[in-house]
């Protein structure tokens, strides 16, 4: 495999952006017009509008979380929001036909040189929609779907259909309500039976435009005995004003298959980063999270898998980091539903000048299961006195015969170890690289190798002005 990353996360290569050319623009502000333009322009079914309606009113009833980061949140101004963006061409399979203002971005990034590289498949979505969608010929013959959400809507009903919003329901928190009601772009795969797809599957979701809001939709089955890593990263140029995302991910695993869906997002730090992830794992089925956050003005996003079927399995391995001015909201849910189900977190965190790092995370096991078990970790890591670090750990376990353990701790870069280092000729911000990235390395091993080197990297420059 080869040892180039899939994605450049050094946030100087997304820090740009181009002017923008948009044929279709539902304007600033959400109402319900906002939603039947972005239905008419998309030629939703009729289902599909209703379902969005139904959605934009849920929005509007609920209130902002208020126990949590509410006072960044308030920062956010709904109306000044630009909530569809596109230029109404179809996703093409040719990267020669992508308009070449977009292809500039995409080939700046390094997409298309990474899918002729190792990817099965890759998707690159370019403010509200996919503009290019390409699976490789070996992969489709064995029956595996991969598009956008709008054409799986369309030309898959029948597996579509069965499984939307039935892991995330609209009116889960506000955001997935928000999502619901104007949601384009965002990847659905389909796996049949039996298929273990050798090669990774990758989308890239980029947004270019000020003021904008991203609300990409992701649906992913994996029928009986499957397997499938799917892949995707984001960036965002550095605007003065707020940038919204809030995506919606569901998984579907059914009996003994595999999901592991790894993300790394490098948000500039004016964008909040509101997503709500889960899985649904089925008899003898795993669904393993890789997460990685940095950048964002505020992440919240706890990924969570509900352990359905008997001996399911659900995993949830995390890093973020918190720079100066940013707050890194993350977490896991883990919902044991069935006998001898197992869910393991593991979380690690750090904190940078007045960053903070906050760890938020839910188990259930209700008192009629046996023999399920869990293992939480969570460390955090702080680099200077002014960083700060929260651990909520919500853990409630009934009945008899289950195995919980739960481990946190807090620690900050020794003094002494940095002084040690910089007598055996490091600089100071190289010695803390090296303490930062010994901390993080336990869980950057199960990173992809294409991964692994671009988060030292990154952690390399972040550390950079962590100094003095």
């Amino acid at each position: 495999m080869a040892t180039e990353t899939t994605i450049d996360i050094d946030r100087s290569i997304g820090d740009f952006s181009y002017p923008e050319q948009h044929t279709f623009d539902a304007g600033i502000g959400l109402t319900r017009d906002t939603v039947n333009y972005i239905s008419d322009v998309k030629n939703d079914p009729d289902w599909v509008r209703e379902f969005r309606l139904k959605a934009l009113e849920v929005f509007e009833s609920k209130p902002l979380p208020t126990h949590w980061a509410s006072k960044d949140l308030e920062a956010i101004d709904f109306q000044k929001i630009r909530y569809y963006l596109a230029n109404g061409q179809r996703a093409t399979r040719s990267w020669d036909e992508v308009p070449e203002d977009v292809k500039r971005t995409f080939e700046r990034l390094g997409i298309p040189e990474q899918e002729r590289k190792f990817l099965a498949g890759v998707e690159a979505q370019f403010d509200s929609e996919a503009v290019y969608s390409n699976i490789k010929k070996a992969v489709g013959e064995q029956g595996v779907i991969f598009v956008g959400s709008t054409e799986g809507l369309k030309e898959h009903p029948e597996i579509f259909r069965k499984w939307f919003g039935k892991v995330i329901p609209t009116g889960d928190n506000k955001f997935s309500a928000l999502n619901s009601a104007v949601f384009s772009g965002g990847s659905f795969i389909y796996v049949p039976p039996g298929v273990k797809v050798k090669h990774p599957l990758q989308a890239y979701f980029r947004i270019n435009a000020e003021n904008f809001g991203q609300f990409e939709r992701t649906l992913i089955i994996a029928d009986e005995g499957s397997e499938v890593m799917y892949m995707e990263g984001c960036t965002a140029p550095k605007f003065e004003t707020a940038t919204l995302h809030s995506a919606v991910v569901e998984l579907v695993a059914m009996k003994g298959a595999k999901i592991q869906y790894i993300t790394v997002q490098n948000w500039s730090a004016n964008v909040f980063n509101l997503v709500t992830k889960r899985g649904l794992a089925h008899e003898e089925a795993e669904i393993k999270w890789i997460d990685c956050n940095i950048g964002s003005r505020l992440t919240m996003k706890y990924p969570g898998v509900v352990m359905k079927g008997r001996k399911a399995r659900g995993e949830v391995i995390s890093i973020a980091l918190a720079g100066d001015g940013q707050h890194q909201d993350t977490g896991a849910k883990m919902v044991h539903a069935a006998d001898e189900t197992t869910s393991n977190i593991i979380s690690k965190s750090i904190s940078i000048g007045k960053g903070r790092a906050t760890y938020r995370g839910l188990v259930h096991v209700p008192k009629h299961l046996k023999n399920c078990k869990n293992n939480t970790e969570c460390d955090a890591l702080l680099i200077n006195s002014t960083s700060r670090t929260d651990t909520y750990p919500a853990i409630t376990v009934r009945g008899t015969g289950n195995a919980v353990q739960h481990e946190a701790s807090v620690s900050q870069v020794s003094a002494e170890q940095i002084f040690y280092m910089m007598q055996r000729g490091l600089t100071e911000g190289q010695a803390m690289s090296l303490s930062v990235n010994g901390f993080v390395n336990d869980l950057v091993r199960q990173f992809p190798m294409e991964y692994s080197v671009e988060l030292k990297r990154l952690i390399d420059l972040e550390m950079e002005g962590s100094v003095g």
